[in-house]
C-alpha cells in the first residue's frame, strides 16, 4: 500500500504536510532520520506511516508515560495495532503486551527510554524483527539542550545489543546546531537524513505584555477565550497555587498542575483537563509534555521561562489542530531573578561532572540573556524565535503584539548618553547595580537603598525625571541588546559597559520603536457562522459521549478542526463524510453513520 493510502485509510487526511513525505521516503529507503519539526508539525505521521508499511514492528522510545498513553489512544483509535509498556501496567498486563508482541499482534510499541537497560526487554528486542527504533522528544540526549535526561544516553548501548542494527529516526520540536550535531554524535546516527520544515506556526500569535497587575491581565485574556481551552505556565508551584485559586473564586474554572501534588491529584486534574471537564490548566513546565490536546486556543506564561527553548516547545501546545492560537507572555523583571534561581541551583545529576556542570550553566545563562531580549525587543517577536533558530524571516510577520501594536520610531541619542554617562558615575563611585536600580537613579526615585549608596549625589541622579520609568527600562533594555551595555551575570547582575559603550558618548546617534498605544487586532479563522457554530455544538455532545464510552478524550474521536470542516461542508454520505479530513476508514465505520444522522437532523430543521 502506498504512503498516500495508509495516510487517508488510517489518519484520515488527503496530503502530507510540509516535510512529511520526505522523511517517509527516506525511511523507507532504509536511511537514519533526524527530523527537526515545530510542535503540532506532524512529527508522529513521519514514523507511524512507514511502521505501517514496513514488516516488523517499530519501538518508539518516549519520555513520559502520559505521551505514550495518548499515542497509543489515538493509534488505535485509527484502527492501528499499538501497545505500551511502562509502570502504569500491573505486571500481569506488561506480561500480556509482551506475550502479544511475540506473537506479531503489534506494528507500534511505545518504550521509556529507561526499559531498554532491562534484561526483559532486551531479550524481546532480540528475539523479534525491529524494523525501526524512533527516538521522540530526541533533544532531551543533548546536555546542551534544555531538557537532557541521562536515561537517553543508555539508547545507543541498546541498539548495539540487538542482532542487527534497524533504522534509526529521531525527533525534535526545538534544537539549535549544537544540539542537533550532538543528537546525530551521542546516538551515532549513520549519515541520516536531516530534515528542518522551518519553525514557524503561522496560526500562532504571539505577544508580551509587561502589565503592573499580571492577574488583571490574565483574566482580561481569559475573557476574550470563554469557553477555549487554556494552559496558564507558572515558574514555581507557589504561584500555579495562587493563581489557581484566584482564578476559581473568581468564577473560572481552573486546575492546578505541579510535580508537588500527589501521584493521584495530578492524574485526576490531568484528566478532567484533556477530557474537557475543566477549562483552564495552571501549571508548572512539568505539564505539557506528550499530550497531545489539539483544541488548545490560549497558552499564557505567567512568568518567563529560563529559554526559548521551552517557551516555544510550551507556547507551541496551542493550536495544535492548526486552529489559530494566541501565545501571551506576562513579563516583569521579577521573573529574570526566578529563572536565575533555577539556573543556579539544578536538580542534582550525578552523571555530569563540575566542569559539565559549570559549562552548562554558563551556556544557561546565555540562552536567559536571549529570552529577556525577546520580552523586551520592539521588533516582531515571531522573527526574533525564528532567527534564533538560525531561519531568516520576514521583518514584519503581521501576526504578533509588536507587529500589530503602533509604534513610533523615536530618536534616544540623547537619552541614551544621560544612561551611559549614569553607569559612569556610578562606577566611579565604587558603586555598581543592576537594571532596575539604574532606572530608579535616572528618574530621581526616593528610595532609601538610593540614599544609602550615596548614588543621588551624582549629577545624573534625577536626570531622566520627566519620562516615565517604564520608558526608562525599555531604553536601558534596548542599549543592552543592542550591546551597548551589557549584564553582568556573575556579578549580581550589575550592568556594565562595553566596547561599544563609547560610540555613545563620542556621539553616534540611536534611535529606536517605542510604543503609542497598543491595539488587539489578532483575528481567528476559526471563527464559525452562527448556525455552524450552532451545529459544532451539537457535533461535540455527540463526540463527548462517545470518547465518554470509548474512554479516551474527545479529541481523539476527532479534533476541533475535523468538526469544524463538518460544520461547514455538512457530510452525510459515506464519501463525503471520507472527504473530511481527520476521517480514516476505521473511523467513518466506528462514527460515521452518528455524525451523519446528527448532520442531517440539522439541515432539516434549518431549511
Amino acid at each position: 500500500m502506498k504512503k498516500e493510502k495508509v495516510l487517508k485509510k488510517y489518519f484520515g487526511h488527503k496530503k502530507f504536510r510540509d516535510g512529511q513525505s520526505e522523511i517517509i521516503d527516506n525511511i523507507l529507503e532504509g536511511n537514519d532520520i533526524l527530523g527537526i519539526m515545530p510542535t503540532g508539525a506532524g512529527k508522529s505521521m513521519c514514523y507511524q506511516v512507514p511502521a505501517l508499511m514496513m514488516e516488523g514492528i517499530t519501538i518508539v522510545i518516549s519520555p513520559l508515560i502520559s505521551l505514550m498513553i495518548d499515542q497509543v489512544n489515538s493509534l488505535v483509535q485509527s484502527g492501528v495495532a499499538a501497545a505500551y509498556i511502562n509502570s502504569s501496567l500491573t505486571l500481569a498486563q506488561q506480561n500480556k503486551v509482551v506475550s502479544n508482541i511475540y506473537k506479531g499482534m503489534y506494528k507500534i510499541i511505545y518504550v521509556a527510554p529507561e526499559r531498554l537497560e532491562l534484561e526483559g526487554f532486551i531479550r524481546v528486542a532480540q528475539t523479534v524483527k525491529i524494523s525501526m527504533i524512533t527516538i521522540d522528544e530526541a533533544h532531551c540526549v543533548s546536555q546542551w539542550g534544555h531538557d537532557f535526561r541521562p536515561g537517553y544516553l543508555k539508547i545507543e548501548e541498546f541498539i548495539k545489543k540487538l542482532s542487527y542494527r534497524p533504522i534509526i529516526a529521531a525527533f525534535t520540536a526545538t534544537a539549535t546546531d549544537d544540539v542537533r550535531e550532538d543528537i546525530i554524535r551521542i546516538l551515532k546516527l549513520n549519515n541520516p537524513y536531516v530534515k528542518v520544515t522551518g519553525f514557524n506556526r503561522e496560526n500562532l500569535y504571539f505577544e508580551v505584555q509587561r502589565p503592573k497587575d499580571k492577574f488583571t491581565a490574565l483574566c482580561d485574556i481569559l475573557d476574550r477565550h470563554k469557553n477555549q481551552s487554556a494552559i496558564v505556565y507558572c515558574s514555581t508551584r507557589k504561584t500555579v497555587e495562587e493563581v489557581c485559586e484566584r482564578l476559581n473564586d473568581n468564577g473560572y474554572d481552573a486546575t492546578r498542575y505541579h510535580a508537588g501534588l500527589d501521584d493521584d491529584e495530578r492524574q485526576k486534574n490531568q484528566d478532567d483537563f484533556i477530557y474537557d471537564q475543566c477549562e483552564i490548566m495552571v501549571a508548572t513546565n512539568a505539564f505539557g509534555m506528550g499530550i497531545d490536546k489539539s483544541n488548545v486556543y490560549l497558552v499564557v506564561h505567567y512568568n518567563m521561562p529560563k529559554n526559548i527553548e521551552s517557551y516555544y516547545q510550551e507556547a507551541g501546545r496551542a493550536g495544535r489542530d492548526g486552529g489559530d492560537a494566541d501565545c501571551i507572555m506576562l513579563y516583569s523583571a521579577r521573573d529574570v531573578n526566578t529563572a536565575r534561581y533555577f539556573i543556579e541551583n539544578p536538580d542534582e545529576n550525578s552523571e555530569i561532572s563540575d566542569q559539565m556542570r559549570i559549562k552548562i550553566m554558563e551556556k544557561d545563562f546565555e540562552r536567559l540573556k536571549m529570552m529577556t531580549f525577546y520580552c523586551t525587543t520592539s521588533e516582531c517577536l515571531r522573527a526574533f524565535i525564528l532567527e534564533y533558530f538560525g531561519e531568516n524571516p520576514p521583518l514584519n510577520c503581521d501576526n504578533c503584539g509588536n507587529c500589530n501594536t503602533n509604534f513610533k520610531t523615536t530618536d534616544i541619542t540623547v537619552d541614551a548618553q544621560k544612561i551611559v554617562s549614569c553607569v559612569y558615575r556610578i562606577r566611579k563611585k565604587g558603586r555598581s547595580c543592576g537594571k532596575t536600580l539604574l532606572a530608579e537613579v535616572l528618574y530621581g526615585s526616593k528610595l532609601d537603598k538610593i540614599k544609602r549608596l550615596d548614588l543621588d549625589t551624582i549629577s545624573t541622579y534625577g536626570i531622566m525625571s520627566d519620562m516615565s520609568l517604564k520608558r526608562i527600562r525599555y531604553i536601558i533594555d534596548y542599549l543592552i541588546q543592542e550591546g551597548y551595555l551589557e549584564v553582568d551575570e556573575m556579578n549580581y547582575r550589575t550592568v556594565q559597559p562595553t566596547l561599544k559603550t563609547k560610540e555613545i558618548l563620542n556621539g553616534k546617534e540611536l534611535s529606536m520603536k517605542l510604543i503609542k498605544e497598543v491595539s488587539y487586532t489578532h483575528k481567528k479563522d476559526t471563527v464559525l457562522t452562527s448556525e455552524e457554530d450552532r451545529l459544532f455544538e451539537r457535533l461535540k455532545k455527540l463526540r463527548n459521549r462517545r470518547a465518554v464510552m470509548a474512554s479516551v478524550p474527545a479529541y481523539v474521536i476527532f479534533q476541533d478542526s475535523t468538526l469544524r470542516e463538518m460544520c461547514r461542508k455538512r457530510p452525510v454520505t459515506d464519501s463525503e463524510f471520507l472527504n473530511i479530513s481527520g476521517v480514516g476508514e476505521m473511523k467513518k465505520r466506528k462514527y460515521g453513520k452518528e455524525f451523519m444522522e446528527e448532520i442531517q437532523k440539522f439541515i432539516n430543521e434549518n431549511e
